[in-house]
Order: C-alpha cells, then sequence, then structure tokens
C-alpha cells in the first residue's frame, strides 16, 4: 500500500545534531509507531478514552498503587499544574534557585499558579534540609508567604543527581515542618538510568508526594504528566488542569506515547544512550588544555568554561547555549539520538577551535 499523500515538504537536514538541548531531538521510532497506532476511529475526549485508562496500569507498575497520571500537554504545565494542587493561596514553594521552575518558566508558577517561589543557592543545584531551613520559617507570620511546598529537581539543572538516601532525607525533613516535596521530573529516567535504580526508588519509596514526568526530552513527540503518589496531599487535580489550560482534548496521543516509553524499557534504553554520549563527550574534552568541566557529568549534560571567542566559534559549527556567558559557562546536552561520531565530531571541533 501506498503511504497516505502529503503536501509537507521537509525543511531541515536530519542529519544536522547539535548539543544544545535533548527536546532538540525528534521523536522517538517507536513513539511514532505508538501514535499511529491510537490514530483511527474516535475515542472519548479528555482523558476518557482507553490509552489514557491503560496508562494508569502502566503508571502505578513504577510509582505504586496509590499513582495517579494527569497528562499534560508540556513540563512547565506539569508544574504549574502539581504545585498549584499542594499550595493554598497564600503558599509558597522552597526550590533551588537554579530551579527551571524559578529560572526557565517565564514567571509561569508564580503568575499562572498564583504562588510564591522562595529560592535557595546552591553550589551543585541540590536541596539538603539544611538549605531547606533558610526559607522554612514564618509558617505564622500573615506577613510573609507560608511555605508549604519543596520542590527538586532529579536530574537537576547543573546535570547532578539526588540519591534515595538524599530524597528520602528531604522529605522526611519537609513532612516533619508540614510540608510536602514536588519532584520536578523532566529528566527523570536519566537520573534512574545512572542510578541504576527504578524511578520508585526516589520517588513513592522514600516519601515523594507528586512529581511532573517528563517525556519530550526522552523521546515523546510532545506531553508529560502530574504524577500524585500522595492522594492526600493534594486536591481537585482535574479542575486545576483544566484551569492551567492543560486539559488535551485527544489526551490519547499524549497518553500512547507515555505508554510506549512506559510499559517496557524504552524510557530507559533512551535514557541510558544519552547519559553514555554525555560520558562519552566529557572524557573526550577533559584532556584538552584550556576546557574545565564544573559538575560531576551524572545524568545527560555536561557543563563545562572555555574561552569566550572559543564559544562563539564553536557555536558556528554546533548549536549549544551558553550557561552563564560572562563566567564563559556553556552547556552541552546529548539525547537519545547522539551519536558516536556526533560527539566525536564535537570533540575534535573543540580540540580544533583551542588549538587556534
Amino acid at each position: 500500500m501506498n503511504p497516505p499523500r502529503t503536501d509537507a515538504r521537509r525543511h531541515h537536514d536530519p542529519q544536522v545534531r547539535g548539543f544544545a538541548s535533548d527536546n532538540y531531538a525528534g521523536a522517538h521510532p517507536e513513539i511514532l509507531a505508538a501514535l499511529a497506532l491510537a490514530n483511527g476511529g474516535h475515542q472519548v475526549a479528555y482523558g476518557e478514552d482507553d490509552y489514557t485508562g491503560h496508562l494508569q496500569g502502566v503508571i502505578r507498575s513504577h510509582f505504586g498503587a496509590s499513582a495517579e497520571a494527569f497528562p499534560v500537554f508540556n513540563g512547565t504545565g506539569a508544574n504549574v499544574v502539581a504545585l498549584q494542587a499542594v499550595t493554598d493561596r497564600w503558599g509558597a514553594v522552597i526550590c533551588a534557585e537554579s530551579a527551571h521552575i524559578h529560572v526557565d518558566e517565564g514567571g509561569a508558577p508564580e503568575r499562572m499558579g498564583g504562588l510564591k517561589l522562595l529560592t535557595v543557592p546552591t553550589p551543585d543545584g541540590k536541596l539538603t534540609p539544611e538549605l531547606i531551613d533558610r526559607q522554612a520559617w514564618g509558617f505564622d507570620d500573615e506577613h510573609r508567604a507560608m511555605p508549604q511546598v519543596v520542590s527538586i529537581t532529579q536530574s537537576t539543572e547543573l546535570g547532578t543527581l539526588y540519591t534515595p538516601d538524599e530524597i528520602r532525607a528531604l522529605c522526611d525533613h519537609a513532612h516533619g515542618l508540614g510540608m510536602r516535596v514536588h519532584l520536578d521530573g523532566s529528566r527523570i529516567a536519566n537520573a534512574a538510568a545512572s542510578l541504576d535504580v527504578p524511578m520508585r526508588a526516589f520517588t513513592n519509596a522514600v516519601g515523594v508526594d507528586l512529581l511532573s514526568l517528563g517525556g519530550t526530552k526522552n523521546g515523546a513527540v510532545f506531553g508529560e504528566a502530574v504524577v500524585v503518589i500522595n492522594q492526600d496531599a493534594v486536591r481537585h487535580m482535574r479542575h486545576l488542569r483544566k484551569l492551567s489550560m492543560q486539559l488535551a482534548s485527544k489526551m490519547r496521543f499524549v497518553s500512547v506515547q507515555l505508554e510506549a516509553l512506559l510499559a517496557k524499557d524504552l524510557w530507559l534504553r533512551n535514557a541510558r544512550h544519552a547519559n553514555e554520549m554525555a560520558q562519552r563527550l566529557a572524557e573526550g574534552v577533559r584532556a584538552v588544555h584550556g576546557v574545565e568541566i564544573l559538575y560531576p557529568v551524572q545524568a545527560n549534560g555536561v557543563f563545562a568554561t572555555l574561552p569566550h571567542e572559543v564559544s562563539l566559534r564553536l557555536q558556528e559549527r554546533f548549536r549549544f547555549y551558553f550557561w552563564d556567558e560572562a563566567a564563559g559557562v556553556v552547556r552541552w546536552m546529548c539525547a537519545f539520538d547522539t551519536t558516536e561520531d556526533d560527539v566525536d565530531a564535537f570533540v575534535a571541533a573543540v580540540k580544533e577551535e583551542m588549538a587556534r
């Protein structure tokens, strides 16, 4: 049978890859096949479809019998909906100063979610009980937003990882103060792959109340989910999702992607490969004089410093971002489709530009 006719045209070179973001990658072929499988015929809208229903069992296999998934369009939406569900109108969220909800979401948690972010500077992107205590005070002070939630990111924005014991300590401390714990898991698969533990080991098993589950950075076309683990911690998730413009009418096309990732091991295969490519990249540039890797390479990102003019020349050959341009810090990200040849070509380019 001939494929369906389309008037669309390819507008990019599919052989070109960069190191700017795992969001730059396309969709994994198994995800595209799953989307085609879910297509055709009519399915009930707004989450009452068979695919969203089946996804709940898949989610429970990873995050425990009480877990419930609420698919959404994107990561910012997942974070905003999740944080609204565990805060009052006067509530605040404690997070690292480098947290995505603080730096990279355009103020959405505060403007759209109506909550206050209380940030803490960290050396490696990770909170500790002691760091939490810098903002966990004034619970009865009517002049201060009330700390109600601790939000952590796994893996962090700096590519570092919390161990399960570290998250357990955070959860115990936060719960002891009457707060909930939210985990931003946009790269949760990379964390589990690197730690070589199931995702439950650092979520439901250690006391996380709810999480934002990523899909897009790990091979999906679009779509994430809020996963509620502690049902007693949240209120009115369905209403909040709709109110926040994150309720997909054709939700089956979000759910089937998450099912394709999580039902077997696609999520793990993709994440392991991206992590391995980041290790290869780090090993390749570590030996280059004048290049310094700033943080342990524990997931799929490499943070480094090198001369500013070298970075500018490299950006003419490969896409990547400055993390802190004034300090000369760059971020190089690997994805599920990054190849060894991609990495080796980039390392060679670094060597060439450093030698100029």
